[in-house]
């Protein structure tokens, strides 16, 4: 049999057969990528999420993510598995959240306070007669928000320093605004995180210590929740979830300066701000047991009516 060149017509209809056959295969993991909505706050605290995304950690492991920033961690437990599939949050707000009724659950870490990395501290003016934690019973402080984990830290040490918690006054005042309010002596104290916290020390302020430490040493602050039914039924995307972080983690070591920049980028602080802030204790894999700490804390403050399991408080991967 004797070959026949290709016409110029066959020619190109093989060619777009092949073209469109490559650019098929090469789109196709990208069709596959299973969609996830997420809302976090603009602070270092979630770092690691955003370098998985800018990085694409996510997509390489399976995942289409959407982030959403947001200010007010209270607020997302309702929008879970409505406007969002993961959401920033703490002890206290999980907790209130599921003894109001939400089927919610914890199913990532993201960073733990202890002695050697400290992210969150209460201040006063280095010239006020505040010395302890004992001394600010009917004084007045400022918190970002009252009811959140930062308040409960504060009103759990001053139970434990033998001072009434009702004694003292708290006001909500943003983080940004809390120096100039201090240096005015409109409050004793504030209940800062970095870099808010290191500025304040360095100009006039001194700390009274960390309030999440009085819960104790190694304790679980900021992490990821999700709708607890979704997240039973989606075992896949919680896995590439906190593999994906843990990436990010290994380039935030390997890349300090990279993720700074990321950092800068998201949180609108100068960069000689963002040059300063230390990097926290980020771990991403829960156990039920780090949720116990904050149910005691709250039962004893008379926040959290009768007795919530912890098995349904954490959705472990399997």
């Amino acid at each position: 049999m004797r070959f026949r060149p290709l016409s110029t017509v066959s020619l190109a209809t093989a060619l777009a057969v092949l073209i469109g056959g490559l650019t098929w295969s090469q789109s196709a993991p990208a069709q596959n990528l299973k969609k996830v909505r997420a809302a976090y706050v603009p602070a270092v605290t979630w770092l690691p999420v955003r370098v998985a995304k800018d990085k694409g950690f996510f997509e390489k492991n399976g995942l289409d993510v959407s982030l959403s920033l947001i200010q007010n961690l209270s607020l997302l437990p309702g929008t879970l598995g409505k406007q969002f599939d993961f959401a920033a949050s703490t002890g206290p707000d999980l907790l209130k959240a599921v003894a109001g009724g939400l089927d919610v659950a914890a199913v990532a870490g993201q960073v733990y306070e202890t002695k050697d990395n400290q992210t969150t501290q209460l201040v006063v003016m280095a010239d006020s007669p505040i010395k302890s934690v004992a001394d600010l019973k009917g004084k007045v402080i400022a918190t970002p928000s009252i009811g959140a984990i930062i308040h409960v830290s504060v009103l759990h040490w001053l139970k434990t320093s033998g001072v009434d918690p009702n004694s003292v006054r708290a006001v909500e005042v943003p983080f940004p605004n809390m120096a100039d309010q201090l240096r005015a002596g409109r409050i004793d104290a504030a209940e800062m995180i970095d870099p808010f916290a290191r500025q304040m020390m360095a100009s006039g302020g001194r700390t009274l210590g960390d309030p999440v430490l009085s819960v104790g040493d190694d304790v679980l602050f900021p992490f990821w929740i999700a709708d607890r039914s979704w997240a039973e039924k989606n075992q896949d995307i919680l896995k590439a979830w906190i593999i994906s972080l843990e990436q990010a983690l290994d380039f935030i070591k390997s890349n300090p300066a990279e993720a700074r920049a990321i950092l800068a980028d998201y949180t609108k602080l100068p960069p000689p701000v963002v040059e300063k802030i230390p990097f926290p204790d980020y771990r991403f894999r829960l156990k039920r047991a780090d949720l116990d700490v904050w149910v005691k804390v709250l039962q004893d403050l008379g926040q959290l009516p009768g007795d919530i399991s912890n098995k349904k408080l954490v959705v472990e991967t399997q």
